[in-house]
């Protein structure tokens, strides 16, 4: 049986992707962010425990925040 591979956290620059209501969105990770500060219109609670990601999506330009387990990274074609 196959070992299953340790997911690997986001580093900036990496091309993700995220669930959104339109449906999938495709960006790049602008940054890791390990403490509470103001990101992509509102205040990120994050702390070195618990990071969020700083994303700007390819189709539209916005910029967005998101904790780890709702990034998927995009698989190289």
């Amino acid at each position: 049986m196959a070992k299953k591979r340790e997911k690997r956290a986001p580093r900036e620059g990496d091309e993700v992707t995220w669930s959104s209501p339109g449906g999938e969105a495709v960006g790049r990770v602008v940054r890791k962010i390990t403490e509470r500060t103001e990101a992509a219109g509102r205040t990120v609670d994050a702390s070195p425990e618990e990071p969020q990601y700083e994303v700007r999506s390819a189709k539209s330009g916005a910029t967005a925040v998101h904790r780890p387990e709702a990034l998927r990274m995009r698989r190289r074609r």
